[in-house]
């Protein structure tokens, strides 16, 4: 994010900070329209403590999901208030003028780290480690290779794929109601709800690498090299290609 005057229209003041013009997804534009609406109440709120409000309740999650029995239906309410917390950081930046580069890196981070906790909230909901570990290191690897390729010049977002932090929002919402409401398992198979909606993450997961892999390479096939550390050497200018 970067410094400037405060934004009254949401839609457009997102799609500038993401380089990704959203104005037409109604789902998207409604959602932004929300959460500027609540973000009226909690201006006076530093927007890094709104992100790090959002890791503290996706932690919380964690903990309140881990108890069994009718718990992770709390839980539920925790996990959507993580998603509240994660555009509430960014509308209020934008609202109140406060958006920077700094607040963006805090934001990234925040994100991770609460995508983090929710891989965990499967593991506790009878999830395998070593799918939830596939999970972990696939969304990071999503979230890296955008990064990374923004980086090296790619003015967008590249696509946006199936795999989004909405979407395991709400594939770990719908765990925790489903483990809250049917302790026993899914319905008919008797599988744990985490190991039904870690299994529905990964086959979006792998969707959706497959999507943003095409959106780098339509993004940033056939264009020169440009140096973003000035060495004149492409090998220098990141840790993994030296």
């Amino acid at each position: 994010m970067t410094d400037g005057e405060p934004h009254d229209d949401p839609v457009a003041g997102w799609s500038r900070l993401h380089g990704e013009d959203v104005s037409g997804s109604r789902v998207v534009v409604g959602w932004l329209r929300f959460v500027h609406v609540l973000a009226r109440r909690v201006d006076g709120v530093p927007p890094d403590v709104l992100s790090a409000a959002g890791v503290a309740v996706a932690a919380g999650a964690v903990g309140i999901a881990a108890l069994g029995g009718r718990w992770p239906l709390a839980a539920l309410v925790l996990v959507v208030a993580t998603g509240v917390l994660d555009g509430l950081d960014g509308a209020v930046a934008l609202r109140t003028g406060r958006a920077r580069p700094l607040g963006a890196v805090v934001d990234a981070v925040a994100d991770r780290l609460a995508d983090l906790c929710l891989v965990l909230v499967l593991f506790v909901l009878g999830a395998p480690g070593w799918v939830c570990a596939a999970l972990g290191a696939a969304l990071m690897s999503h979230e890296y290779a955008r990064a990374r390729a923004q980086g090296v010049g790619m003015g967008s977002a590249g696509a946006v794929t199936v795999a989004e932090r909405p979407t395991r929002l709400i594939v770990v919402g719908v765990a925790c109601a489903g483990a809250g409401t049917f302790p026993a398992g899914t319905p008919g198979t008797g599988w744990s709800w985490g190991a039904v909606s870690a299994l529905v993450w990964g086959v979006g997961a792998v969707v959706g690498l497959v999507q943003l892999t095409a959106g780098i390479r339509r993004e940033l096939s056939g264009r020169p090299w440009v140096d973003p550390a000035g060495s004149g050497r492409p090998d220098q200018a990141g840790d993994d290609l030296g």
